[in-house]
C-alpha cells in the first residue's frame, strides 16, 4: 500500500482514473451501437461492456512480496481482474481454496497471470541486472542454457511472425551478451528421457509402484500437487527437469572437463517459464554437492524468462535481426527430435514413450506417428499404445492445472486407468509459458498453434529424432553417469525432495 500511494502522489495512476471515469459517468472505448471501439478482444472483457460505467472492479491476485517468480507494480493496476480470471477459471488456485491464509500466499509461479494483465502491472521478477553483474565479473565463468520453447518465441519480441524458429540467432546473441558458453537444454531433455523411460519401465514391471507415473519437469504443476495433492507425490517421477538435470552436470561432469572449479561457474538458464526461478531455489536443487564454506552452491544460479532476454539484447544494443546464425559449444548441446518436441503439450509423454518402447522391445517404434493422438491445444487428451512383451499402456497428456483437478480427481477415485501421465501448468505446454512474450489479450491458440507446429517441425528436420540414440547423451553415460537410474545418475539427476504444501492453505473440496 505504501508503494502504491508514492506512485499516485507522484502522477496520475490507472487506477485513478478508472475511479474518476466512473464518477463522472464516462464511457471508455465504446463505439457505435454500442461496440468496442478497437473491436472485440482489444481489451479485457469487462471492458467490452456497453453503458455500464463505472466498471467493474474485480480484484487482482495476491501476490506475497518475497514471491521469487512474480511481480506487481501497484500503480500500473487497475483492478481489471483479468489475473484473477486466469488464475481461478484456468489454473484453479486463487478461489480454491479457504480463507482466511494461514501462513502463505498460494501461487504455483505458472505466470500466465503476467500474460493477462493488460497493463504489465504483473511481470516476471527481473533478474537481469544479477546476470549483467555475472557477465562483467572476469573471475566468473558464466554458462548459458535455454530451453526448447525460448527459440520459437523471442523472434515474437524483434517484429517476427509467432512460431518463427530463431535458434541460430538465439545462440549468437548469446554469445553477443558475453556467455562464455552456450548449451542447449534440448541436450538435457534427451537425458531426462533416458531417466525417466527407465523409470516408467521399472514402475510398470515392478509389483506395488505407484502407477500412473507423472511426469516431474513442469515446476508449477509439481507445486501445484504439492499444494492440492499431495497424497499423490508418490506418483510424481524422481526424475528432475531438464533445467535441473544439466545444472548438477555442468558443476560437476563440465567443471572437470574445463578444469574450472565449480564455485567460478555461474549457470544461467534462458526459460519460457516463470516457475523455473522457483525450482531452482528449491532446497534439493544443489545435488552437485559443492559448498562454498557453510554456502551451498546451487545448481543453477541465475534463471531468467525469455522476455528478459529479450530485454537484455535491446539493453546491450545487439540488432538481432542483423545476427548471423551461431551454434552451441559442441558439449553438452547436440539433441535429437525427441528432446526438440518438450515445449508443447504432449511432448514429453511422446518423447519418452519413443524411449521406453525401445528399451521394452528393443526395437524402435514402427511409426511416430502412432503417438499424434497425445498432440495438439486440447487441454485433455488420451491415447493408448500396444507395446509387445507388455500389453496396452494407457497415457494422459494435461495442460492448464484446472484440468489437472478434473484427471486427478479420477485417479484418487480409481476411474482413472491410466499408466503414464504429462502435466503441464501452462495451457499448450511451455510454448505458453509464463515467461514468453506476450502476444495477445488474453493469449490465444492462434499464437500457441504456430508455435506449437514449430516445435514439431523441428522434430521433423532432426537426422536423430529418438532420445536414446543421442551420440553425446551415449558418451555422457559411458564417460560418467554409468547408466540410467544408475548410482550417481540417481544422486545427481533425480530428486525425493517433493513437500507435502498443503497445510500452508485450506484447499477447497
Amino acid at each position: 500500500m505504501a508503494n502504491e500511494q508514492h506512485n499516485t502522489t507522484q502522477g496520475f495512476s490507472r487506477r485513478s482514473f478508472i475511479q474518476l471515469a466512473g464518477g463522472s459517468g464516462l464511457a471508455l472505448a465504446t463505439g457505435c451501437e454500442g461496440k468496442p471501439s478497437g473491436g472485440a478482444g482489444w481489451l479485457p472483457d469487462q471492458y467490452n461492456l456497453t453503458g455500464n460505467f463505472p466498471v467493474p472492479v474485480r480484484g487482482r491476485v495476491p501476490i506475497d512480496p518475497n514471491n521469487p517468480t512474480i511481480m506487481r507494480d501497484d500503480a500500473k493496476c487497475t483492478l481489471c481482474g483479468q489475473c484473477a480470471e486466469v488464475c481461478e477459471r484456468y489454473q484453479a488456485v486463487m478461489g480454491h481454496y479457504e480463507l482466511p491464509l494461514i501462513d502463505d500466499i498460494p501461487c504455483i509461479g505458472c505466470g500466465q497471470c503476467t500474460l493477462w494483465c493488460p497493463t504489465s502491472s504483473i511481470t516476471e521478477r527481473d533478474d537481469t541486472q544479477r546476470l549483467f553483474d555475472a557477465l562483467n565479473d572476469p573471475k566468473k565463468h558464466v554458462v548459458v542454457q535455454f530451453a526448447p520453447s525460448t527459440r520459437i518465441g523471442l523472434g515474437e519480441e524483434f517484429g517476427m511472425p509467432a512460431g518463427t524458429n530463431v535458434e541460430g540467432k538465439q545462440i549468437a546473441a548469446l554469445r553477443a551478451l558475453g556467455f562464455d558458453t552456450v548449451l542447449d537444454t534440448n541436450f538435457a531433455a534427451d537425458l531426462t528421457i533416458m531417466e525417466e523411460a527407465t523409470e516408467l519401465v521399472q514402475r510398470l514391471t515392478k509389483e506395488g509402484s505407484s502407477i500412473p507415473l507423472f511426469t516431474s519437469c513442469c515446476p508449477g504443476w509439481v507445486k501445484f500437487c504439492e499444494m492440492f495433492y499431495p497424497e499423490l507425490i508418490p506418483h510424481l517421477s524422481t526424475a528432475r527437469s531438464p533445467m535441473g538435470m544439466l545444472g548438477p552436470i555442468i558443476k560437476t561432469y563440465y567443471a572437470k572437463q574445463r578444469n574450472i572449479e565449480p564455485e567460478n561457474i555461474v549457470s544461467v538458464s534462458v526459460m519460457p517459464c516463470t516457475a523455473k526461478k522457483f525450482e531452482c531455489s528449491r532446497p534439493e536443487m544443489n545435488n552437485a554437492g559443492h559448498k562454498l564454506g557453510n554456502e551451498e552452491i546451487r545448481d543453477t544460479d541465475i534463471v531468467i524468462t525469455t522476455r528478459e532476454l529479450a530485454r537484455m539484447i535491446k539493453q546491450a544494443n545487439v540488432d538481432f535481426l542483423a545476427l548471423e546464425d551461431a551454434k552451441c559449444d559442441d558439449v553438452l548441446s547436440e539433441y535429437t527430435g525427441g528432446g526438440a518436441i518438450f515445449g508443447a503439450s504432449g511432448g514429453v509423454m511422446e518423447a519418452a514413450v519413443r524411449t521406453a518402447y525401445n528399451f521394452v522391445t528393443k526395437e524402435n517404434l514402427p511409426a511416430l506417428l502412432d503417438l499424434r493422438p497425445v498432440r495438439g491445444l486440447d487441454g485433455i487428451k488420451e491415447a493408448a499404445l500396444e507395446v509387445p512383451g507388455f500389453g496396452e499402456v494407457r497415457v494422459a497428456v494435461v495442460s492448464g492445472t484446472a484440468n489437472a483437478k478434473k484427471v486427478l480427481e479420477k485417479v484418487k477415485d480409481g476411474t482413472g486407468n491410466w499408466h503414464f501421465m504429462e502435466f503441464m501448468a501452462c495451457p499448450g505446454g511451455c510454448i505458453s509459458g509464463g515467461g514468453q512474450p506476450k502476444s495477445a489479450l488474453p493469449p490465444s491458440d492462434a499464437v500457441r498453434a504456430p508455435r506449437t507446429k514449430s516445435i514439431y517441425a523441428i522434430d521433423e528436420q532432426r537426422t536423430l529424432r529418438l532420445s536414446h540414440e543421442n551420440p553425446q547423451i551415449k558418451a555422457l553415460y559411458a564417460d560418467y553417469l554409468e547408466e540410467p537410474c544408475g548410482h550417481l545418475s540417481h544422486e545427481l539427476l533425480h530428486t525425493h525432495g517433493y513437500t507435502d504444501r498443503s497445510m500452508h492453505l485450506t484447499a477447497k473440496k
